[in-house]
């Protein structure tokens, strides 16, 4: 981070995210912000966390904010003589903004993605609890597939999975999961209701785990019952797409041609128009992060980049087919660290 503020003529950076500011610092507690200078890393956060920083960031020097505003961080900044402050622009609310430039004299310089675009490739550590996550999730995934049943509310299947992901050692999940009966699972970001899973509809879920902070992501359908033609037809055209997409990448390859692949076989098929969003996204401590994978993306696939690849085609009032990996770049090609099958048959109860 000194290195870019060095290129960018900053003397001080104020992280305000907190995924960022974990990823910078250690620090996990939700009331946090840090300005980093060229020698100094200053932590601001309340009481509640005294001990917590001690322990998790001993290096900063802690500061105990008694209200949460832009006063204490322009004070800070006033202290270390800051004269050019850099910050990410897709982080700081306009209200405090504002407040920073009628209390400061110091610029305020705003960047895009800096630190972002650090948190893109992963260290060994990183991709370990990413895999941890990874497993804790297939396991309460794999159990579901024992319970599951005819009558039980998509809400109900939801619950379950939650409480299986931290009881089989998850640190909670990374998303509410989705979980979508029938026609349901159409709408691409469904929230779980009252529809009852039943013997003739496809289930399907979206879920992942949270594990040291950094999550897992995947998508699977289940099938009860009997599976009407179409919709068996649809979910081999997804399982297709996925399997070309995970094949092309590899390090140095633009992640939209990731995304086109995917794309023109489902288009191929006659299903172009319902396949709705792009073909997937970074993970790590965020859910959604970069690098992305959709069409407009101009990230480029490098080694430690890990990635969802998740086609889908979504037919309304019939039912919707997504399918989603979890997937590392290496020096080599990539590796697909979830091992959930996708085939079909696998995916039938009973």
């Amino acid at each position: 981070l000194r290195a870019e503020m060095d290129k960018r003529r900053l003397d001080g950076f104020l992280v305000l995210d907190r995924m960022d500011q974990y990823w910078l610092t250690g620090f996990s507690g939700e009331d946090g912000g840090v300005l980093v200078t060229r020698r100094g890393v200053v932590l601001l956060t309340d009481g509640r966390f005294d001990e917590t920083a001690d322990v998790e960031a001993p290096f900063a020097r802690k500061v105990l904010r008694k209200k949460r505003g832009p006063e204490t961080i322009a004070r800070e900044i006033k202290r270390c003589g800051i004269t050019r402050l850099g910050f990410d622009s897709s982080h700081m609310v306009v209200k405090t903004y504002v407040a920073l430039r009628k209390l400061l004299s110091a610029r305020l310089v705003a960047t895009d993605r800096i630190i972002a675009g650090m948190r893109e490739r992963k260290d060994g550590n990183e991709i370990e609890a990413i895999r941890r996550a990874v497993h804790v999730a297939e396991k309460a995934f794999r159990k579901l597939m024992g319970w599951v049943k005819p009558g039980m509310s998509e809400r109900e299947v939801a619950a379950r999975l939650v409480h299986d992901m931290q009881r089989l050692g998850g640190d909670g999940t990374a998303f509410e999961p989705i979980v979508a009966v029938g026609p349901n699972a159409s709408l691409p970001h469904y929230e779980p209701g009252d529809r009852l899973v039943s013997d003739h509809e496809g289930l399907l879920i979206d879920w992942g785990a949270r594990c040291d902070w950094y999550v897992s992501d995947l998508t699977r359908v289940i099938w009860p019952g009997t599976i009407r033609p179409v919709l068996a037809k649809v979910y081999e055209i997804v399982r297709q797409a996925q399997l070309k997409a995970i094949a092309a990448i590899r390090p140095g390859v633009k992640a939209r041609s990731i995304h086109r692949i995917a794309r023109s076989h489902i288009e191929k098929a006659g299903y172009g128009r319902q396949f709705k969003h792009g073909l997937g996204h970074g993970i790590g401590l965020d859910v959604h992060e970069s690098p992305g994978m959709g069409v407009t993306s101009s990230d480029v696939l490098e080694p430690g980049m890990v990635v969802t690849v998740e086609p889908g085609i979504y037919l309304p009032k019939l039912g919707g087919v997504r399918i989603e990996d979890d997937v590392l770049v290496t020096e080599g090609g990539c590796e697909v660290l979830s091992s959930l099958p996708t085939e079909l048959e696998a995916m039938k109860l009973g």
